[in-house]
């Protein structure tokens, strides 16, 4: 009987001291949770009064990490016992490994109605640590229990207790910081360089990403607490939180527009549209969680689904063999290894930070890492295009210009045929014209012959000279092959010549010539001179002696003809009736729209000036 009640009393006492965790001198780390009990007030109606005087049946925990999700409608309590089997008073820290549980209260024996109030809605303004965490204090050979109450508000909530040895902690949390400063550090350098490419390319591809990568530092400041400790002033974090729903949001809207502009989902139709629509309706849909509570555990639908989308149009564009698509999609691996990691620690699945720890920062890395090659082998690649299609178009452009080359002779052949056969033509024209008019001289000189009177032979001499001064035109036309222009110097001394041979006169002419005349001015020109000298040899050298001269210049796109003599002169106002002086002013003023200069005091000087253009 005796036996029997020695079992008993071992087998009670195992029971009631079995959650309970000895520490001594050599204790640094404990997960707690497995040494804890549990219990799960779902209708948070529980105070910690009926927690002392077991109202409530707490269940052994049995497990280093419970993850309920997000935003759960009940408390969670914790129980657990410690007990100082040393000597020495033992000071512990008791670590609440998640950072994003909005309220959390831990109950000391030593002031078990007045809790320490830590969470994400009670940070501290003096609180360095990214989790939560409270102090212990045990005497020598002291045992106490603690409870710690957990709920969260919209976030996730994760139940996860270490204690842990208080230096042992601070060394582990400086390594945390520097760890999660590396990778924050890591991703603003690569959006600070996909940023400065885009400013270099314009390629919106590149600005999507770095809204991308700038939204994921965002998100995950806040989910493993840095911002809530150092960025976030602890006033604003509930107006932070509630809008959860937006901070999830934006980088996988930022990544459907990187997608959509990265792959050239256009060449997709079907799925072109359907993303299209959904990233117009994408905003409005997450847009519901802003305004009702109701459906907090759910808010994430909307962004899983996009997040699927993007996948299957990432997966087909791999199967039409989009280039471009298989980066993605090796991103896509890693960016779903580090999504899924984080769901199955919020729901207690499986706990990736405690097997891997830093893979989710690690993936992320990764995944930007790739999605930065891609973006570098498609500017590669366009490089590539690019000097292609350079390589095209010199061809092309080559090729044209042979062709070009080959057409312009082609039609130069033709011209030239052409332009030679109009040259013999006019060269014809002219020479019948020529002959026209020397026919026309002939039957006037054989007409003169018979006539007695000498004024009317002065007349008929005058008529010769104006139809020979036309004829020499024709006459150098058909010689030379410049159809364009006339040699004022020999068309000019043709005319002269045939005025000199007409009067018995020792008259000298000289010739200034520095310009070429169109045969438009030429004709007109040579009509003048002719009058002109024609009236100097008739009316300027009584005793049948003097000299001419003709000078022609250009200067300052004009033409400046000027006849002078040195003969006697004569008086302008009784020679208004001159017939010859009429025709000179009207083919000078009229047909040339020259200016006429008349200076006949002593001698004769007549200048006219008109524009080259004419």
């Amino acid at each position: 009987m005796l036996r029997f009640k020695i079992i008993f009393l071992l087998l009670f006492t195992s029971i009631v001291y079995a959650n309970t965790l000895k520490l001594n001198e050599s204790s640094k780390f404990f997960d707690l949770l497995p040494h804890s009990e549990i219990y799960i007030d779902k209708k948070r109606d529980v105070i910690i009064k009926d927690v002392l005087h077991n109202k409530v049946s707490f269940d052994k925990a049995n497990q280093k990490l419970i993850g309920f999700g997000y935003s759960p409608n009940f408390d969670v309590w914790i129980k657990f016992t410690l007990e100082n089997t040393t000597n020495k008073t033992l000071y512990k820290t008791l670590e609440y490994g998640n950072a994003l549980a909005t309220n959390i209260q831990f109950y000391s024996p030593d002031n078990i109605y007045r809790p320490v109030q830590e969470g994400l809605f009670h940070i501290k303004k003096d609180r360095k640590t990214i989790n939560p965490t409270f102090k212990i204090k045990l005497e020598p050979n002291e045992k106490k229990t603690y409870y710690v109450k957990a709920s969260s508000y919209i976030t996730t909530l994760i139940v996860k207790l270490n204690l842990w040895e208080s230096d042992n902690y601070y060394q582990k949390e400086i390594k945390h910081q520097v760890m999660l400063s590396l990778f924050f550090g890591a991703m603003v350098i690569l959006a600070l360089y996909n940023l400065f490419i885009y400013f270099y390319t314009k390629d919106r591809s590149y600005l999507y990403y770095v809204m991308y990568i700038a939204g994921i530092i965002i998100h995950h400041l806040i989910y493993v607490g840095i911002a809530n400790i150092y960025i976030i002033p602890p006033e604003y974090i509930d107006d932070i939180i509630n809008y959860a729903a937006i901070i999830v949001a934006f980088p996988v809207l930022a990544l459907a527009l990187f997608t959509r502009s990265f792959l050239h989902a256009r060449q997709y139709p079907v799925l072109s549209k359907i993303l299209n629509n959904y990233i117009l309706v994408f905003p409005f849909l997450v847009s519901i969680f802003l305004f009702t509570d109701m459906f907090n555990k759910y808010r994430n639908i909307f962004t899983v689904l996009m997040l699927f989308l993007l996948l299957i149009l990432t997966v087909y564009a791999s199967y039409k063999k989009n280039r471009q698509a298989y980066f993605l999609l090796f991103g896509w691996f890693i960016f779903i290894t580090a999504g899924l990691g984080m769901y199955l620690s919020s729901t207690g699945v499986f706990n990736i930070y405690n097997n891997f720890p830093y893979y989710v920062e690690l993936s992320l890395v990764s995944e930007a890492i790739v999605f930065s090659i891609a973006l570098a082998d498609r500017i590669k690649q366009l490089q590539l295009d690019k000097e292609e299609a350079n390589a095209m178009l010199l061809s092309q452009k080559q090729n044209e210009k042979e062709r070009l080359i080959s057409k312009v002779e082609e039609k130069t052949r033709d011209l030239q045929i052409a332009l030679d056969e109009k040259g013999l033509l006019l060269k014809e024209l002219n020479h019948r014209v020529k002959n026209n008019m020397q026919t026309i001289v002939s039957l006037i000189n054989l007409q003169t012959d018979d006539i007695k009177d000498e004024s009317i032979k002065e007349i008929f001499t005058t008529i010769q000279n104006r139809i020979n001064a036309m004829s020499h035109l024709h006459e150098l036309l058909y010689k030379q092959d410049n159809l364009t222009y006339v040699n004022a110097y020999e068309y000019f001394e043709m005319l002269s010549d045939e005025v000199r041979d007409s009067y018995d006169k020792d008259v000298n002419i000289k010739f200034l010539i520095n310009a070429q005349l169109e045969i438009s001015q030429a004709i007109y020109c040579g009509l003048i001179l002719n009058e002109l000298i024609t009236n100097s040899f008739k009316y300027a050298f009584p005793e049948g002696k003097g000299n001419i001269t003709i000078s022609l210049e250009e200067q300052d796109n004009s033409f400046i003809l000027t006849i002078f003599d040195d003969g006697i002169g004569y008086d302008q106002n009784n020679s208004t009736d001159s017939l010859g002086l009429v025709l000179v002013e009207t083919l000078a003023t009229q047909q040339l729209r020259g200016e006429l200069d008349i200076d006949s005091v002593n001698r004769v000087r007549v200048q006219i000036k008109w524009s080259a253009n004419v």
